[in-house]
């Protein structure tokens, strides 16, 4: 069975499952922060589900590099097009947001740059660092586009290390062409491969989404490829359709199927997995840090959340 198998019934309608509540006041609280700072979040360019809960938390993923990426991938919220020249400030207005926010775990991710000649990697960096200066205690998390597969711009971010090097596979590689065109699931895997190499204390973390088109087996490959490629944790979550912009959604997954991959995932050999119908990258992820570093010490473990 694949995901195509789902009756038209459920693909015409948003299932219970993945229906959430919002608290528009927590909203409008942490969103005046920000666009007092003139920063942006992932979270809001990406119109993730979870924005309601996390901005109450608070948590946020930081957008940096501008708000325009330079690749047109089909699932994505985020503007296309030729971004704006860098903002020079960008990296301590991050750190003194996240120091008013008060936040104790910071994500950091980023449109992709192909048109800048370190492909953003400097701005990773820098951003750490003002994080580090401001927030000593606070532990980092980045979540990174492929560097076009260098090594030398990996490292240039793996040098301020953080606590965890996240870059996400997004789909299975036969949907590549079609909905991912300008990146490749081989040098996303070997961008991962780095990183284990580079770093032995970071955690290396991957992600990508169901309901694209994919099949059983194809997933099944995919956390085989990102087991070789030496990742601690992987994401499974549900693509929803952002706006009528994007792609469609082929099939809206069941909880349940979430269960036997994130069991399945560890039969494999990954060490920790957080797999779920609203599961993001950055969902919860201080306390997926806190419970995967626990886990590197015990035996292999899996995390299902709705």
């Amino acid at each position: 069975m694949d995901g195509r198998g789902c009756s038209e019934r459920l693909l015409m309608r948003l299932p219970d499952w993945l229906k959430r509540s919002k608290d528009l006041k927590a909203l409008r609280g942490l969103k005046l922060k920000l666009r007092h700072g003139g920063l942006s979040t992932v979270c809001e360019e990406a119109r993730c589900p979870n924005i309601a809960e996390c901005f109450c938390r608070p948590t946020a993923t930081f957008l940096l590099l501008g708000d325009v990426c330079t690749r047109s991938c089909r699932f994505c919220a985020v503007h296309k097009g030729t971004p704006s020249p860098l903002d020079v400030e960008e990296p301590s207005l991050v750190a003194k947001a996240a120091r008013d926010i008060g936040l104790t775990h910071v994500v950091l991710t980023s449109v992709t740059r192909d048109d800048l000649p370190d492909k953003g990697a400097r701005g990773f960096a820098s951003a750490l660092s003002e994080i580090g200066k401001l927030l000593p205690g606070a532990t980092r998390e980045v979540l990174t586009p492929d560097f076009a597969g260098r090594r030398d711009l990996l490292e240039t971010v793996l040098e301020e290390r953080p606590d965890v090097l996240g870059h996400n596979v997004e789909t299975v590689e036969r949907l590549y062409e079609s909905i991912r065109p300008g990146a490749s699931l081989k040098r996303s895997l070997s961008l991962l491969r780095l990183a284990r190499d580079i770093s032995r204390d970071v955690i290396v973390k991957s992600g990508f989404m169901v309901g694209l088109g994919e099949s059983e087996k194809e997933i099944k490959d995919l956390l085989l490829e990102l087991r070789d490629a030496g990742c601690d944790c992987v994401t499974i979550g549900q693509y929803l359709q952002p706006t009528r912009a994007q792609i469609p959604v082929s099939a809206y997954w069941e909880p349940r199927r979430f269960e036997a991959w994130s069991e399945l995932a560890k039969s494999t050999g990954i060490r920790y997995v957080v797999a779920g119908p609203l599961v993001r990258s950055s969902y919860h992820s201080k306390e997926v840090l806190e419970e995967i570093r626990a886990s590197l010490d015990a035996p292999t473990s899996a995390c299902t959340k709705e």
